[in-house]
C-alpha cells in the first residue's frame, strides 16, 4: 500500500544542532562538492547558495527517516538525482550499517533537450486540469524521429517486434508520421482512456483541419481545454445580425474602417471558414453550430469561443 508522506512532519521539528551532530557529521565535503550538479552550479554566474549546497543533505536525511520509520530501502529518482540519492545511500550505510539501493530513470527530454519538470513550466501531468488529452496527445505526436522509437519502447505496451515493424514502415513513408501518431494515442488512451484519446482527436481536426464535424461534437469542456487562453463571450443572436456585429460584440476587431477592413482582407474566420464579407448575415448550422458555439478566428491565432443564448 502506498503512502504519502510530507517530509516537513520530520523536517521541520529537527533541530538545527542535532542535524548538524547527526546526518551533517557523517557526510563530506569533498563528496558533495565533487557532485557534477554542484560543481555546474559553481560554476555559474550565479554561484551556489548555502540553501542550494545542504540540499543534498536534507534529501539524504529523507531516505534516513524513511529507512528507519518505514523499512524503506530503495529510493527512485531521475538522472538528474544521482547525486542526491548517492548522498542518501552514503548516509543511511554508514548510520544504520544497512545496504540501501538507489536507482536512476532517464530524464524525459522536450524536443530541445530541456528538461521537462515544474521548475521549467513545461512538465507535462497525467491530470487532466493541467495536461488536457490534446495537449498530452500533441506532446507526444510532436516528438523527434531520433526519440520516438524509445518513446515507444518506454511508456507503450506494444510488443517490440511490432514496434520494429512501425518504424520499418516510417522509414518508408516518413511523411505520414505513423510511429508518432501511434505514440500519441497508445500513451493518451493509457493515461486518459478511449473517451480521452477520443476528445484529444476531436480538438485535433477542429484546430488542426479545420473540421465543423469536430467542433460541433466537441464539449464545454473540449472547447475550455482547447483555447485556454482564448476569450468567451454570450450573445444573444438578433434578427439580421452579420459577420461585422459578431466581431465587434465579442471585441475581437477595433471600432470604425480598420475593423471593417480586416475581415475584408481576409483576417476572419469563422469555424475555419474564411469570411470577407462583413455584412454577411449570420446563418445557423454555418455560422453558428449545431451546439450553439461559433469559433471566431482573427488572423492565425487569436481565437475567440461564442456561446449563443436562446437559439
Amino acid at each position: 500500500q502506498a503512502a504519502l508522506l510530507d517530509n516537513a512532519c520530520w523536517l521541520g521539528r529537527q533541530p538545527l544542532l542535532d542535524f548538524l551532530g547527526g546526518a551533517g557529521g557523517r557526510l563530506r565535503m569533498g563528496t558533495l562538492l565533487s557532485r557534477q550538479s554542484c560543481q555546474a552550479r559553481l560554476r555559474s554566474p550565479e554561484g551556489m547558495s548555502l540553501a542550494e549546497f545542504l540540499y543534498p543533505a536534507l534529501q539524504a536525511y529523507d531516505f534516513l527517516h524513511l529507512h528507519q520509520h518505514h523499512g524503506c530501502r530503495v529510493q527512485l529518482g531521475g538522472a538528474d538525482q544521482m547525486g542526491n540519492i548517492m548522498s542518501g545511500y552514503e548516509l543511511v550505510t554508514k548510520m544504520t550499517g544497512t545496504d540501501v539501493f538507489g536507482i536512476t530513470v532517464p530524464l524525459i527530454t522536450s524536443t530541445t533537450g530541456d528538461k521537462l519538470g515544474k521548475t521549467a513550466g513545461n512538465a507535462v501531468w497525467l491530470n487532466r486540469d493541467k495536461t488536457s488529452p490534446f495537449e498530452l496527445y500533441q506532446f507526444f505526436v510532436r516528438q523527434q524521429d531520433n526519440i520516438v522509437e524509445k518513446y515507444l519502447k518506454l511508456f507503450t505496451f506494444i510488443p517490440l517486434e511490432e514496434i520494429d515493424h512501425i518504424m520499418e514502415m516510417h522509414a518508408k513513408e516518413p511523411e505520414k508520421w505513423g510511429p508518432q501518431k501511434r505514440l500519441a494515442a497508445e500513451v493518451t488512451k493509457l493515461v486518459h482512456g478511449r473517451e480521452g484519446l477520443e476528445s484529444a482527436k476531436r480538438c485535433t481536426k477542429a484546430l488542426y483541419y479545420s473540421s465543423v464535424e469536430a467542433l460541433e461534437a466537441m464539449s464545454d469542456q473540449e472547447l475550455q481545454e482547447l483555447f485556454r487562453q482564448a476569450p468567451s463571450a454570450e450573445l444573444m443572436l438578433e434578427p439580421g445580425m452579420n459577420v461585422l456585429d459578431l466581431c465587434r460584440k465579442a471585441n475581437a476587431i477595433p471600432d470604425g474602417p480598420s475593423g471593417y477592413q480586416k475581415i475584408t482582407d481576409g483576417g476572419v474566420s469563422i469555424n475555419g471558414i474564411r469570411v470577407t464579407n462583413p455584412e454577411t448575415v449570420l446563418i445557423l448550422g454555418q455560422h453558428i453550430l449545431k451546439n450553439g458555439v461559433s469559433l471566431l478566428r482573427i488572423g492565425k491565432k487569436n481565437y475567440y469561443i461564442i456561446k449563443w443564448l436562446q437559439l
